[in-house]
């Protein structure tokens, strides 16, 4: 529900991009030679370094704060139970994104933070940056593939590999019935919230495979258990998230990359004003909770660390709920 009411209001966050995927298979659908193998990824890796040379040249790759990124990257000894682990997370300038970008950081990790806009990118790092953290960003519409290309190389280029992948953009565009919604509308929703992510995620997957364990986290919404009226495309794609973790923790669990997913209740941002601003709304829905206040961004961001730590590798394929109570029986 936190991403429920958006009307007409994208979501800010926005997704992670790719590298290009080693192929398993020539063409003649045979594996290849090891030898070949690692030749074919080397040359991958000079790819995507050179590609993104090519957009820092163009000035399309920043870097924020007029700062060395691979100085920020790799000159700070991190500590913590996610040290020097490399995590991507989109739609990560505000809100629920900007407090887990900024839990996983002070918990070791380096965090690539990622947004449709570059103000709001270079305000997070800035922000984030002054606490002493070791955080870089680009903008990235994740309903862009030229957009993730660029966060996946910038990832890749300046922190060297990737561990964990959280998709937060998120996007509803329209209010209305499920029925009454254009394929055109359609096609957007889909896109962002379901599609996105998994594409996301297969440009990320050969270097996530390499670091020897990952985790991906997927954020859906209370929306999934408890459908709105008005929202329909919304919950319906909120819903297909549960069970695209179920499929991808089965589907990735031998290469041992956890999958999981976030149910963010109703959490104080301004994606979710509407909700709790308004004391008749926020009156009725406080009859649903068992916790009397409203959610918190950081409510979300401790789970989503534990989920990416190694306590957490024996825990896969569950959609964990953060609304102060529970919609399941």
């Amino acid at each position: 529900m936190e991403e429920l009411l958006t009307r007409t209001q994208e979501r800010e966050e926005h997704s992670q991009e790719a590298d290009q995927i080693p192929r398993f298979k020539d063409q003649q659908g045979s594996l290849p030679s090891k030898q070949g193998q690692v030749q074919q990824e080397a040359d991958q890796a000079m790819a995507t370094r050179l590609q993104a040379a090519a957009w820092v040249q163009r000035g399309q790759l920043r870097h924020p704060a007029g700062l060395s990124v691979q100085k920020i990257s790799r000159g700070i000894d991190q500590k913590g139970i996610l040290a020097n682990r490399v995590a991507v997370v989109t739609g990560s300038t505000n809100g629920i994104g900007f407090a887990i970008a900024r839990r996983l950081a002070q918990d070791g990790a380096h965090v690539v933070v990622s947004s449709r806009k570059q103000q709001n990118v270079d305000q997070a790092v800035a922000a984030l940056q002054e606490e002493g953290l070791s955080v870089m960003g680009t903008v990235c519409h994740v309903g862009k593939a030229e957009d993730r290309e660029r966060l996946v190389a910038t990832a890749l280029q300046h922190c060297g590999g990737i561990d964990f992948l959280v998709c937060v953009a998120g996007v509803n565009p329209l209010v209305g019935s499920t029925l009454g919604t254009s394929e055109q509308v359609w096609d957007k929703i889909v896109d962002v919230n379901l599609k996105s992510p998994v594409l996301l995620l297969s440009q990320l997957l050969p270097h996530m495979e390499k670091r020897g364990r990952g985790a991906v986290i997927l954020v859906s919404s209370l929306a999934a258990y408890m459908p709105l009226v008005e929202l329909g495309v919304y919950n319906v794609s909120k819903t297909a998230l549960l069970g695209l973790t179920k499929t991808l923790s089965l589907e990735l669990a031998p290469k041992n990359i956890q999958v999981n997913c976030l149910v963010p209740g109703i959490i104080k941002t301004d994606f979710s004003k509407l909700l709790y601003e308004n004391e008749a709304i926020w009156k009725k829905l406080k009859e649903y909770h068992w916790v009397k206040r409203i959610g918190q961004p950081e409510d979300c961001a401790g789970l989503v660390s534990f989920l990416c730590s190694p306590d957490a590798s024996y825990i896969t394929g569950e959609s964990i709920v953060v609304a102060g109570f529970s919609p399941r029986l």
